[in-house]
């Protein structure tokens, strides 16, 4: 469990602050719109009516009691920067901000965040790649090269064993774990039989899977 800090109730901001409380989290949230406010407050620890940008605001927040402070203000890159920038100067240990653009991200990496997070071009990037392809059913980028995929489970393997196939050798895939509806089977055994009616999470390199699914 960390204690969470999110600047901003836009909807990136919004929809942060409601899954990491759903993940046990302790979060605070912090924005000047009073209407905002009320309606977040169910979902979180506490929320807090302020600007911030400012200094004064930030610090009667004890920046350094947050494991994690996340900067979401929306459309407003010059407040982005600047809360950014007072949260590093407060002592905050880690600060996630939001960018648009790589010039956004560099003047905010620059300016005291860890990390910065496209959120639309991350989701963009992943829905192009998930509706390209007619048998990709999600997938999450790990490096420019290697992701990771949800794939159905070739019917010629049906009944075979992840020995028999020779799936690292032959395909260039690392099976992370067999889904069965909403269960998982983590880290399967060689022996593991396949069913068609399963799917497989693996890691690999695109190129790889492409030639799997097509």
């Amino acid at each position: 469990m960390k204690s969470i800090l999110i600047i901003g109730l836009g909807r990136f901001g919004t929809y942060m602050a409601r899954k990491f409380t759903e993940l046990g989290n302790h979060v605070m949230v912090l924005d000047n719109d009073e209407e905002k406010i009320n309606e977040i407050l169910p979902y979180v620890t506490s929320a807090q009516i302020g600007d911030g940008t400012k200094a004064a605001v930030l610090e009667s927040l004890g920046i350094d009691n947050f494991d994690i402070c996340v900067v979401s203000v929306g459309e407003n890159f010059q407040a982005s920067l600047e809360a950014t920038s007072l949260l590093k100067e407060a002592g905050a240990k880690y600060v996630l901000s939001r960018a648009s653009t790589e010039i956004q991200a560099k003047f905010l990496l620059r300016n005291g965040a860890d990390e910065v997070v496209f959120a639309e071009k991350e989701m963009a990037e992943r829905l192009a790649v998930k509706y390209s392809a007619n048998n990709i059913f999600d997938y999450i980028q790990l490096t420019p090269e290697y992701a990771i995929y949800e794939i159905p489970t070739p019917k010629s393997w049906e009944g075979k064993t992840i020995r028999d196939k020779g799936v690292r050798a032959k395909y260039n895939l690392n099976i992370l774990a067999i889904k069965r509806g909403s269960n998982l089977v983590p880290l399967p055994a060689p022996d593991y039989v396949f069913s068609s009616a399963e799917r497989l999470i693996v890691m690999c390199r695109r190129t790889d899977v492409d030639k799997l699914v097509h």
